[in-house]
C-alpha cells in the first residue's frame, strides 16, 4: 500500500527557512518522480518542484521559488525533502507531495502540511 506522509510545516517569519519531509512507504522512493505542490487559501493547487526518479537527482522548480527552494532525496530513509529558504508571505500554503511513476495506473498524494509565513 503506497502512502506518503508530509511533515515539517509550521509558522515562520519572512526570510526564514523550513524543511518539509515526505516519507514514502509501499514503494522505493527513488523509483518514482516526487513532486511538491502547494495550495493557498482560495487558490488552485500549483506545482512547486520535482525530483526525477532514478539516480540522477535532477530537480526542477517553478520560477517563483527557484534559487530559494531545493529538493533532495534520502534513499536510506525513503524520504524526499523540500528545503525552503528566504520564505515570503506568498509562500503560505498547504504543501503536498505527490509520487508518480509511468508504470503506475495512478499517482499518489500525501495529506499535506501547512506552511505559514508571517511576522
Amino acid at each position: 500500500q503506497v502512502q506518503l506522509v508530509e511533515s515539517g510545516g509550521g509558522l515562520v517569519q519572512p526570510g526564514g527557512s523550513l524543511r518539509l519531509s515526505c516519507v514514502a512507504s509501499g514503494f522505493t522512493i527513488s523509483s518514482a518522480a516526487i513532486n511538491w505542490y502547494r495550495q493557498a487559501p482560495g487558490k488552485e493547487r500549483e506545482w512547486v518542484g520535482r525530483i526525477n526518479s532514478g539516480i540522477s537527482n535532477v530537480t526542477n522548480f517553478r520560477g517563483s521559488v527557484g534559487g530559494r527552494f531545493t529538493i533532495s532525496r534520502d534513499n536510506t530513509q525513503n524520504t524526499v525533502y523540500l528545503q525552503m529558504n528566504s520564505l515570503k508571505p506568498e509562500d503560505t500554503a498547504v504543501y503536498y507531495c505527490n509520487a508518480y511513476s509511468r508504470t503506475w495506473s495512478n499517482d499518489y498524494w500525501g495529506q499535506g502540511t501547512q506552511v505559514t509565513v508571517s511576522s
